[in-house]
């Protein structure tokens, strides 16, 4: 074997095997030249016997016939090497710049990923901070909204337990199941008497008085006309928690026994399950925030749109597009009904949202339901409905859309929009005459005080309008033309 792979050969074996090997070179008696190389054995501490001697230099052959094999496989490429830069340098160096520059695009392409995943991961962390703060500020609102359920819940507590005027009246007179609080005696003659001197008040009378024992301005003596002025928002009181933010109050037009035209019922409408309707039987315990009864409804409510109408509390049930009646003195159902391919919990809403898809209302001519539907594509459907049975009597589809709108009324049988929940100089917008199935543009001024509007009603008993805004619970004087 040639001297120089010779010594390759040893370096190899001193790579691959230990570290403790020697090469000595030295002449021997004839004057040759001798190399020996000599390793220690890593596994055996002494030379074993013969047989096992010819075991060792059995497998030591098989390894010198395997280091050989790769000896030649270095010593070819090697000779490849030397021919190419022999024959050609450039086209070598050429492919070596492209190999050289397809890995540094790679590299760069791993270094800006690397990048964009820092940056992403920073993100996250940002992100997750912000939602951790969200989470606790949610809790804190949370507890916050608990303790003041609860003080309510006590409120109304006391109130059941004989705060209130306490009820006189004998079972024969009061329904069965009825908490109804009256100051009077049934039995009395007095009373018997008051009875029917209030059944003796003409009609007229009413009509042409307001609350307040003021005439009405001329042009509201017929009862019915065209809207034309809205007033000043007059505040009459405010919503003491959270649950307030949004409601619906309002009074029965047409009151029937024992309920009077002073009768305000009030609705807080912040919740998923909304079940409790406060009862006043006097407009000064409204003010004052007293209420003489409560109503735990049968089946949760839905938004803004109730209105109690003869005696009935009408209202939208939860996650549905039913209308129920709730008779207030029985405290029962008395009927359901389904508004056929009306829009509900978010489908159709008015601009301000709040699930407004059904909108109740009631005017000189009776029940009315406010919605959308798939086929009217988001046009404001107008439906009047039987009280009794809750069935639609008919319907008119109009060209003005829900969602455009921050709410509707009715007056005459017409229907009125407002344009805009939160603006403080907002209009009444358009109007829609049943009597000819026109719409028309319109342009009345309209104040939202406390900018958010999310109930406005029209009470014909009283020719104002009843709304919610932003906690407040506000009226608003009307004008009609003669018709």
């Amino acid at each position: 074997m040639p001297t120089a792979q010779l010594l390759l050969l040893a370096c190899l074996l001193w790579g691959l095997e230990a570290r403790t090997a020697q090469l000595r070179k030295a002449n021997d008696r004839s004057g040759r030249c001798q190399y020996i190389f000599s390793v220690a054995s890593p596994n055996e501490s002494s030379c074993p016997e013969q047989g096992q001697a010819m075991s060792a230099i059995q497998d030591l052959q098989r390894d010198l016939e395997s280091t050989k094999a790769r000896l030649s496989s270095l010593e070819a490429l090697l000779h490849q090497l030397t021919l190419g830069q022999a024959a050609g340098p450039s086209e070598s160096q050429e492919g070596l710049h492209r190999e050289l520059g397809t890995l540094r695009r790679e590299r760069e392409q791993l270094e800006t990923q690397a990048r964009e995943l820092e940056v992403a991961y920073s993100n996250l962390l940002r992100d997750k901070s912000a939602l951790e703060e969200d989470k606790r500020r949610l809790g804190e609102e949370n507890e916050d909204l608990a303790q003041r359920l609860e003080h309510s819940s006590q409120e109304v507590a006391r109130l059941r337990r004989g705060q209130c005027p306490q009820a006189h009246s004998s079972s024969q007179d009061v329904p069965a199941g009825s908490r109804e609080v009256s100051k009077w005696n049934v039995e009395t003659v007095n009373f018997q008497e008051l009875k029917s001197e209030l059944t003796e008040v003409p009609a007229s009378r009413i009509l042409k008085e307001s609350p307040s024992g003021h005439p009405r301005n001329e042009e509201g003596d017929s009862g019915c006309g065209e809207l034309v002025w809205v007033g000043e928002p007059l505040t009459l009181r405010t919503a003491e928690t959270i649950t307030g933010k949004y409601g619906v109050w309002m009074r029965d037009p047409r009151p029937t026994y024992p309920h009077t035209r002073e009768t305000t019922w009030r609705i807080d409408t912040v919740g998923t399950d909304i079940r409790q309707v406060f009862e006043y039987e006097l407009a000064s315990q409204f003010l004052q925030g007293y209420p003489s009864k409560v109503h735990v409804l049968p089946r949760p409510l839905e938004s803004t749109g109730a209105v109690v109408y003869r005696g009935s509390l009408y209202f939208q049930g939860a996650g549905s597009g039913t209308v129920v009646r709730y008779e207030l003195t029985a405290e029962t159902v008395k009927a359901e009904r389904e508004i056929p391919g009306a829009g509900y919990h978010g489908q159709f809403p008015y601009s301000w949202g709040g699930y407004t898809d059904i909108d109740l209302a009631v005017d000189e001519t009776g029940l009315w339901v406010i919605y959308s539907t798939q086929e009217a594509k988001g046009a404001i459907v107008l439906s009047k409905l039987n009280p009794e049975s809750l069935e639609l009597e008919q319907t008119w589809e109009t060209n003005i859309r829900k969602q455009s709108v921050a709410n509707a009324f009715v007056i005459c049988g017409h229907l009125y929009t407002i344009s805009s929940y939160s603006s403080p100089d907002a209009t009444v917008n358009f109007a829609y005459d049943t009597g000819t199935g026109r719409s028309r543009v319109l342009s009345i001024p309209f104040k939202n005080r406390y900018k958010y509007s999310s109930m406005i009603d029209y009470n014909p008993l009283e020719k104002k309008l009843f709304a919610w805004d932003n906690f407040n619970m506000v009226t608003y004087d009307i004008r009609l033309s003669k018709m």
